[in-house]
């Protein structure tokens, strides 16, 4: 087994791989820039090794300066998280040249499955459904259109060819708004991954978004890990994954499987990858894209299979195969993932960075909190703002949900803004109880609006509270030579004052 592992990452991921490693009696090497000297993940590595600036253009993704920091700490692999450099194809060269392992599938599965276009011509052949569409891009909004029009039909969604996160993606109901929405896609697709081709697919109505967990072995052997439901989503973005999915049936659930697998043996895959697919009503399911790492939501399928990805990652770079075999890969229970960030849902969900005041963390039965900060600690500007993902898990849904309720309102978070009132307004929408709702379910309900008249409601409360206060200050008895009264003597305090002195040792 590998005797140290240098982590490409930040955050709570690093951590996770961290504490994984550790387990394993891995030693393991932390990277940082400027402005992450003090972050958990430097706290808990072995060793840490600084690579720039705060952007991460200098640092996290600055490839040089990781295999540099391998090669100078003796790492013996590496181990990308997700984001920053773990689906770039030229890192993974990078690091098969250093005589690095890079923990991941090789550079050619990269390359297949991160452009969106190839992905599909790719996995055609063997048989998993695709979403009706194009398999080539255009270098004219002419051109894209007539094929819109023509060959696809409208509503289409245009969407970048060579990432995915929503960005360089937009949905075009109405043939006068392409050009423009095309004109646009290709902008924030150029912005986010610094290639503007756009593809053409057929909008599916009210569909469902359900992924599939896989990982192979350097010897041929597949193993699917069953689904996670991803369709409460913002903006493209998810805000809630479950496993199992409320909505698909034992029969879909099987052939979903069945096209997961195929389009990992399409490119010969080993390690964790994430197969997404769309779902209509009915219960068709498409091929939308596969993720060549760990996804964030990953937690989700730990606690109903009892399978520790990470670990699973690290053995499998070593060249072992896999431990176990499908049948006895079970789901047990259910659970659920709140995505905690730092950003101000009464302010259009700007980031929020700031000094963590105060943090309180849930805890008790079924509760797993994934974090890469602590009290104290500074969230920075730069980075995206996740300040922990939080797992609840239930022998049954409804459980989950009711450990996911006293959780969220546990959770504390003082001196900066986060999303934890949404998700307290969430776990009470009826619809969610239910498992009733898809991609766009966020967009055309009123959690909203509820949400920020409930926010009103307690700012007025506070309001009243605060001048009933003030009024009580002013208005205290006078003693007779015209001072003001003291305030009543709280026991309480004078206790917890003694106590402090005695714990110093000064009383």
């Amino acid at each position: 087994m590998f005797k140290k592992i240098l982590i490409a990452n930040r955050g709570e991921i690093a951590v996770r791989v961290i504490r994984a490693c550790h387990e394993m009696g891995i030693k393991t090497v932390a990277v940082f820039s400027d402005a992450d000297r003090d972050a958990l993940h430097v706290r808990l590595a072995d060793e840490a090794y600084h690579v720039g600036p705060a952007a991460s253009s200098e640092s996290y993704l600055r490839i040089d300066k990781i295999i540099d920091v391998a090669k100078k700490s003796g790492a013996e692999a590496v181990h990308p998280g997700y984001g920053f450099l773990s689906e770039n194809q030229a890192f993974c060269d990078a690091c098969d040249q250093a005589g690095i392992v890079f923990i991941g599938p090789d550079k050619e599965a990269i390359r297949k499955m991160g452009d969106k276009t190839l992905a599909r011509e790719t996995v055609a052949p063997f048989g998993v459904p695709l979403v009706p569409g194009t398999q080539e891009t255009f270098d004219t909004a002419e051109a894209a259109f007539k094929v819109a029009k023509e060959q696809v039909g409208f509503p289409v969604m245009l969407k970048a060819a060579a990432g995915g996160g929503g960005k360089g993606m937009r949905l075009v109901e109405d043939e006068k708004e392409f050009t423009e929405s095309y004109d646009a896609a290709r902008r924030e697709a150029k912005s986010a991954f610094g290639d503007d081709r756009v593809y053409i697919e057929k909008f599916v109505q009210n569909p469902r978004h359900v992924e599939f967990q896989i990982i192979g072995d350097k010897h041929g052997n597949y193993l699917h890990l069953f689904e996670r439901e991803c369709s409460l989503q913002r903006r493209h973005q998810k805000v809630i994954e479950e496993s199992p999915s409320p909505f698909i049936t034992e029969e879909t659930r099987q052939k979903m499987a069945a096209a997961a697998i195929q389009a990992a043996k399409a490119v010969n895959y080993y390690n964790a990858g994430t197969i997404e697919f769309l779902v209509d009503p009915q219960q068709n399911f498409y091929f939308l894209e596969m993720n060549t790492r760990l996804q964030v939501e990953h937690p989700v399928t730990e606690m109903v299979t009892g399978v520790d990805l990470v670990k699973l990652q690290i053995r499998v770079a070593y060249g072992e195969k896999l431990p176990y075999a499908q049948e006895e890969i079970k789901q047990n229970g259910w659970a659920i993932e709140a995505r905690i960030y730092a950003e101000d849902p009464f302010q259009n969900w700007m980031p929020s960075p700031g000094k963590l005041e105060k943090l309180t963390v849930p805890q008790g039965p079924g509760i797993r909190d994934d974090s890469g900060v602590y009290e104290g600690f500074t969230v920075p500007t730069m980075y995206d703002p996740m300040i922990s993902k939080l797992v609840v898990w239930g022998r049954t849904r409804d459980e989950a949900i009711d450990r996911l309720r006293r959780a969220v309102h546990e959770y504390r978070v003082v001196g900066i803004a986060s999303n934890l009132p949404f998700h307290r307004r969430l776990v009470e929408d009826d619809n969610f109880q239910k498992g009733d709702f898809d991609t766009g379910y966020l967009g055309r309900s009123n959690i909203m609006a509820k949400m920020e008249s409930e926010h009103a409601e307690e700012e007025r409360a506070a309001i009243i509270a605060a001048a009933i206060l003030a009024e009580m200050r002013d208005t205290r008895a006078k003693l007779p030579d015209g001072t003001q009264e003291a305030a009543p003597r709280s026991l309480w305090k004078e206790s917890a004052r003694r106590e402090a002195l005695r714990s110093r040792g000064l009383a």
